[in-house]
């Protein structure tokens, strides 16, 4: 699997100064979970679950997940178990490389029934997410997941979905969080990535966000994505990688106000239809929420729509001057501060040492832009391809 695998050729070069690289299963945990970019979940339940997957890989979605929770009915929860695990026997089969595969469960109990079925399928697994994930909670799912990874032979993956009341509510969330660390840094070569469920956090105070605002801007959830942040996403080797909560919106909309999207940027790529066309599926609020994700210390995204997808890997991808800065500073060993070969800012060799490095982490899966190539084209070749 690769990272813009359906740009190919001319475009691709004109395009990237550096390819992305092509990773799977077996790759470094620490890639892996920047490798996720825009994890796209589908229903257990749909009927063409395996060709979708393998449509949407196609299209550039390299990991997803088999939703076995909120997008089930609780009336068709055995039917759409006996279906995942279907759908990963026949998906170990293709030819074609699948997505990284997960499968989001309701309960720990869940992920041995589903193990103990599984037959090719258990080679194309790459882990199980885990609903409302909390420190009475936790162990059971960490404790379900060791014992999958014994029964398969090969290492299993969880990213545990931070989004209960317990973290939601300022009394209790200090020491829930402080117990869930503890618990995450025990089984650190086990989870893979820490997602926020910022839904749930919203359904704590009735409130649903609107499409023209970003999850920044409802305060309550914001400050509990910070001390998340803060807890689990610490750069001093102690942290995990933590991605951003789902946007929920793909349709146009009457707008109270005006479209986040500038339109310099698209007018010097020729492209200021395109930027309509953004605004008009709701796509520039997307844009714009995950600018702030990378702002706050937060890397990938949920996904619930494939529009969503182009969106978050056109952003994930380094720039050229993010790509220079990056190896000046890692150059040089003994700090100090230095002109950027931009001439636009000043390079501090020791405090930007931590973000050179998640900087090259990112070109590695997610390639290198040419100099003067933007969001904006890398978006448009995704869409237009």
């Amino acid at each position: 699997m690769r990272h813009f695998r359906q740009l190919e050729g001319p475009q691709a070069r004109h395009l990237f100064h550096r390819q992305p690289e092509p990773f799977g299963d077996e790759a470094d945990r620490d890639i892996l979970a920047v490798a996720l970019g825009a994890t796209l979940y589908a229903p257990a339940t749909r009927p063409d679950l395996a060709d979708t997957i393998r449509r949407r890989a196609a299209r550039g979605v390299c990991s997803m997940v088999i939703d076995l929770e909120d997008a089930v009915a609780d009336d068709d929860l055995d039917v759409a178990k006996k279906q995942t695990v279907a759908t990963l026997d026949l998906l170990a089969a293709s030819e074609d490389p699948n997505p990284l595969l997960f499968v989001r469960v309701r309960d720990p109990e869940s992920i041995t029934e589903i193990v103990s079925q599984l037959g090719p399928g258990g080679a194309v697994l790459t882990g199980f997410v885990f609903p409302k994930f909390g420190s009475a909670s936790g162990p059971r799912y960490l404790a379900a997941l060791a014992d999958a990874q014994e029964q398969l032979g090969r290492p299993v993956f969880g990213m545990p979905v931070l989004e209960s009341a317990k973290l939601v509510h300022r009394q209790t969330r200090d020491h829930e969080l402080t117990q869930i660390a503890a618990l995450l840094a025990k089984h650190r070569e086990r989870v893979l990535a820490v997602r926020v469920g910022a839904t749930d956090m919203c359904s704590t105070f009735g409130i649903r966000r609107d499409r023209d605002l970003t999850i920044y801007d409802v305060r309550v959830v914001a400050d509990v994505i910070a001390d998340i942040v803060n807890y689990l996403g610490r750069a001093d080797g102690t942290g995990f990688v933590i991605t951003g909560p789902v946007w929920e919106y793909f349709a146009d909309h009457e707008r109270m106000f005006r479209p986040l999207l500038r339109t310099a940027p698209f007018e010097e790529s020729d492209a200021v239809p395109f930027r309509q066309y953004l605004v008009s599926r709701d796509l520039d609020g997307l844009l714009r929420e995950i600018t702030l994700d990378r702002a706050n210390g937060i890397q990938g995204k949920t996904v619930i729509h494939p529009s969503h997808v182009a969106a978050v890997h056109a952003l994930s991808v380094v720039t050229h001057e993010e790509y220079s800065d990056a190896l000046d500073i890692l150059q040089v060993d003994v700090g100090g501060v230095a002109a950027s070969e931009y001439r636009n800012k000043m390079n501090e060799m020791r405090p930007h040492r931590s973000w050179a490095r998640q900087t090259l982490l990112r070109a590695r899966v997610f390639g290198v832009a040419n100099k003067g190539v933007s969001f904006v084209d890398l978006l448009t070749a995704m869409v237009t391809v």
